[in-house]
């Protein structure tokens, strides 16, 4: 799995948010299918050259976005697509949306801002 993996260790990009967005596309893409098993935290960090907390952390994240579940003993593995991913991301558009309005701030403005902040985050 490391062929598809690669880090940049100049990036002022942390190597836990390189890992999540790269196990991220991957997953996107279809690369790695609902049900794949991921490699364990210790091994994957082997593998990669890093820091098991490292890899740990870029797991935890992963989950929380509904990306990833870990099953006990059993492992770590590639989540049903989108369903918890896409909840928690309208629900975070619902709470943008709502502090944009108590903050006096036109439709417009409110979705220019969350244009700008989207396209900063899938560029980096």
């Amino acid at each position: 799995m490391t062929e598809k993996i690669v880090l940049d260790p100049d990036s002022g990009v942390a190597p836990s948010e390189q890992l999540r967005d790269r196990l991220s596309e991957l997953v996107r893409s279809g690369a790695l299918p609902v049900g794949h098993r991921l490699p364990t935290v210790r091994g994957f960090a082997e593998e990669l050259g890093l820091a098991a907390n490292t890899v740990a952390k870029a797991y935890r994240a992963l989950e929380t976005d509904g990306v990833i579940e870990t099953r006990g003993r059993n492992g770590t593995f590639v989540a049903a697509a989108g369903g918890a991913a896409e909840q928690r991301a309208a629900a975070a558009a619902q709470q943008y949306a709502e502090a944009a309005r108590r903050l006096g701030l036109s439709q417009e403005r409110a979705l220019s801002l969350a244009r700008d902040a989207v396209r900063a985050a899938y560029e980096r």
